[in-house]
């Protein structure tokens, strides 16, 4: 898929447009974003992937419209990994509520630049190195049983990583926050605000999350255009879902294995997918194994049907368990009544 420049140029305006619009209707007055809010603007940035999703179709045919929907339903659910760490960095930073959207915003969109670095040197590598895509496979296997057994981390404590420590240190930082300021001027000096280490802190803990996000969309397509595309709309739409899922998320019980099935399952096709190029010498003299390859129709299927037999059973569970909890609080007050009405008895 030759992809030329002009095209490059028009999506990236695009993308920009998009995000000028955001933070111009919604940080024109800053404020704490509703559920119904954050409901519309994650309709719309869906709305926004699926229609460009359709002109990849139009314009490039069905296979690289799968390769992006499939890519982008994926980095879509695997971002919520993220939710749970911006969570738990905006309550270690105490970021007020009416700041929380301006602060996602200038993050992912910090995010996003060093994602397209990390895209840039991951499409190199590939072209240069067939054999890559063995320590990708390998690599989403191993993560997949680890988040099978450790879960998302949501009950971790934050700790503040290298970058921002590095900006604590070197930085004048004030001691509290000045309105949506990231930058403020005390007694004709600058400071920097809590508000600049937090942004600092969310673009890079998003970074650390591409570490496996970005092999395993490598591993559902190969053109740099739809890997890069795929994670603009993720990360884009990703600040809303913040706002919209809030507590919902804790609701989805089962997500980390179902995360760790699609993480495995594309481990698994990458690892095909190097046997099938193989070039190393010592596995089958340097020749190509002959293994099948998963296209991405049924890639694209196991994706949603595990995402939402997750989400069914996850809210199911939860809904039961809250039902039990509900009863027993109930038994327990009656009897509370009954023995209060023995003794008066």
């Amino acid at each position: 898929m030759l992809v030329p420049l002009w095209v490059w140029l028009a999506t990236l305006g695009g993308l920009l447009v998009l995000l000028a619009i955001d933070l111009v209707i919604v940080d024109r007055k800053p404020h704490e974003v509703t559920v119904g809010e954050a409901g519309r603007w994650v309709a719309f940035y869906v709305a926004c992937a699926v229609a460009f999703g359709v002109g990849v179709w139009l314009f490039a045919g069905g296979t690289y419209a799968g390769e992006f929907f499939a890519g982008y339903i994926t980095e879509y659910s695997l971002s919520v990994d993220n939710l749970f760490i911006f969570m738990v960095i905006m309550s270690a930073f105490a970021v007020p509520k009416v700041h929380q959207h301006k602060v996602l915003l200038v993050g992912i969109v910090l995010a996003l630049v060093m994602r397209g670095i990390f895209i840039a040197v991951g499409a190199v590598a590939i072209n240069e190195f067939s054999w890559i895509f063995y320590l990708f496979g390998v690599f989403l296997v191993y993560t997949a049983v680890k988040l099978s057994k450790e879960g998302l981390g949501e009950d971790e404590d934050y700790e503040e990583n290298a970058m921002t420590k590095l900006a604590r240190r070197v930085l004048p930082v004030t001691d509290r926050y000045h309105g949506g300021s990231s930058v403020v001027r005390i007694d004709g000096k600058r400071f920097v605000t809590p508000m600049f280490l937090v942004m600092i802190a969310i673009g890079t803990a998003d970074l650390l999350f591409a570490v496996d996000s970005i092999p395993a969309i490598f591993g559902l397509t190969q053109e740099p255009f739809l890997v890069f595309t795929a994670n603009a709309f993720a990360l884009m739409g990703l600040r809303q879902l913040y706002f919209l899922l809030g507590g919902l998320l804790r609701k989805l019980v089962f997500l980390p294995i179902g995360l760790a099935v699609i993480l495995a399952f594309i481990g698994v096709k990458l690892v095909l997918h190097a046997m099938h190029e193989n070039s190393l010498s010592f596995i089958n003299g340097g020749q190509p194994l002959p293994v099948p390859e998963v296209s991405i129709a049924f890639s694209l299927i196991v994706i949603v049907g595990v995402l939402a037999i997750t989400t069914v059973v996850s809210l199911w569970k939860t809904r039961r368990d809250g039902l039990k909890e509900a009863e027993r609080v109930r038994a327990a007050q009656t009897a509370e009544r009954a023995a209060v009405e023995s003794q008066q008895g």
